[in-house]
């Protein structure tokens, strides 16, 4: 009876034979299942219910309800705080006025994520069933306070006060109720995203993207390619196929490779130091195509649905990566902690970037690893990571801008430089990220105890000694390199606002 209730209250029990079939949670495939109907269902929604043949008013309407239903199928009537939490700040936007809505709407979408987050942690005991209704919300938790600022940059700000980037992204209407549910809850992307801005989602909705990527195309390289609707399909197939490969991987190496055996006793007792490196590698590098299912299918989802066109290439095929969420080739060849992070969650990296980085005076580094903890949730793990997230970025940004020039001369300087820091950040990455996997507070120590701390010790030595310019000289000097490279003050045109953020993460985030 205890178990019947609690499934009632999360989430759908039908799929529970399969979940027993094939040995996994039933949350999580309740997941599967309902991300495999959203596929299906984009297909239907760009065929039958284009901007062509039905309004906008039914477009919203649809991709609201369907993704509340299938918020319904994996949370139960958990999903209402969807709703709770989108009510909330919608009332703050529309009565608090544009001066200081953003404010507002941060806190609250934030606090009310963390608040859920706490309780479904620390208060409430959720059984047998573990579906996490807060990951749609922290989804929900970057839309919300994105438009606000969009809007707060869009209303209450001069054009001359903001970077390209914002003022390409700032709305200047308030939307209504419809627009505002449809942007936060449709079922491309309730169950895991990926964030995108508002204008672009809207252009979708109402069928002026394809437009506009062709006025900001080169007429003389893409007109011979331009149509109204070019197809998805190549690309939805070829990121399905990704998805199979990831899933496979991760369902026969994750494994074999666990996590936790880094800190086990026995295995770091009788293990050589050569061979626990390189077993922490192989355990990380085994946890990570669940992300590349996940996102890849997402934004799948969302080109099979006509959403994620970003103009063309050079040879005239269209490109559908205006919301990808990763680019995996250079994942896993990075050779800087922060070509890392530019290649990982690229849409929660944007985000981090627009609400805090760009705006935050002091600190920024350390105010957006932060707010990334805040964000993830509550467990310590995840505050452990983030902290030696901040030292291994600033380590990384003096190491590489006092150290690289020397390695620039020749081709074979560069390639051992390139070899040498691949193995780094790899490692670096690995030791970062442990303690988000595992979670707990002593885990994550007795972890770093048994690496002697010595990648914390090295770091903070590296940016204790190295000097590093600070951010304003920095961007002074790159903004002078640019001019050098453009005398005629003409930089080089960027078709979207998101590759002006990709510029930005060069210019601001170097590490």
């Amino acid at each position: 009876m205890a178990t019947a209730t609690i499934s009632s209250c999360t989430g759908s029990t039908l799929l529970q034979p399969i979940s027993d079939i094939i040995s996994l949670p039933i949350d999580q495939v309740n997941f599967v299942v309902c991300q495999l109907f959203a596929l299906l269902t984009a297909f239907w929604f760009r065929l039958y219910l284009h901007p062509s043949k039905t309004s906008t008013f039914v477009r919203h309407v649809v991709a609201t309800l369907l993704g509340f239903y299938l918020a319904l199928f994996c949370f139960g009537w958990y999903a209402l705080h969807f709703l709770i939490q989108s009510g909330i700040t919608y009332s703050m936007m529309i009565f608090s006025g544009v001066e200081n809505m953003h404010k507002y709407c941060f806190v609250a979408a934030l606090g009310y994520l963390s608040f859920c987050q706490i309780t479904r942690v620390y208060v409430f005991d959720y059984g047998l069933y573990s579906a996490d209704f807060t990951g749609p919300m922290m989804i929900i938790t970057q839309k919300i306070t994105s438009l606000a600022f969009e809007i707060h940059d869009g209303m209450a700000r001069r054009g001359e006060q903001l970077t390209p980037s914002q003022r390409s992204l700032a709305v200047r209407r308030m939307p209504s109720l419809l627009e505002y549910l449809s942007y936060n809850c449709n079922f491309m992307g309730i169950l895991a995203g990926p964030t995108c801005s508002y204008k672009d989602y809207i252009s979708f909705i109402e069928g002026t993207a394809y437009h506009q990527k062709h006025l900001e195309a080169n007429g003389k390289e893409n007109g011979k390619y331009k149509q109204s609707d070019p197809s998805p399909e190549t690309d939805v197939i070829h990121k399905l196929a990704v998805c199979a490969v990831s899933l496979l991987v991760y369902l026969t190496v994750s494994r074999r490779f666990t996590v936790e055996r880094n800190v086990d006793d026995v295995f770091t007792a009788s293990t050589p130091v050569y061979t626990q490196v390189l077993y922490l590698y192989l355990s990380m590098l085994a946890t990570r195509p669940k992300y590349y299912f996940v996102w890849t299918l997402a934004d799948a989802i969302n080109n099979a649905a006509g959403f994620g066109f970003n103009g063309y290439n050079k040879d005239g095929s269209p490109r559908w990566d205006l919301i990808s969420n990763l680019r995996i080739v250079d994942i896993e060849f990075a050779t800087s902690f922060k070509m890392f992070l530019d290649n990982w969650n690229i849409q929660t990296a944007l985000w981090l970037k627009r609400v805090c980085y760009e705006r935050c005076p002091y600190n920024p580094t350390a105010a957006t690893f932060i707010l990334s903890a805040m964000w993830h949730g509550v467990y310590p793990g995840y505050y452990i990571t983030f902290l030696t997230g901040i030292l291994m970025t600033l380590a990384a940004r003096a190491l590489r801008h006092n150290v690289r020039q020397y390695f620039l001369a020749s081709s074979t300087h560069k390639l051992i430089y390139d070899v040498i820091t691949w193995a780094g950040t790899q490692i670096a990455i690995c030791y970062t990220v442990v303690p988000f996997v595992l979670l707990s507070v002593e885990s994550s120590l007795k972890f770093y105890k048994s690496w002697y701390f010595c990648l914390h010790v090295a770091c903070l030595l590296l940016v204790m000694v190295l000097p590093v310019k600070p951010r304003h000289k920095r961007n002074s000097h790159q903004e002078n390199s640019l001019q050098q490279a453009h005398p005629q003050g003409r930089p080089a045109v960027q078709n979207s606002h998101t590759a002006t953020d990709n510029n930005c993460n060069q210019k601001q985030k170097a590490t």
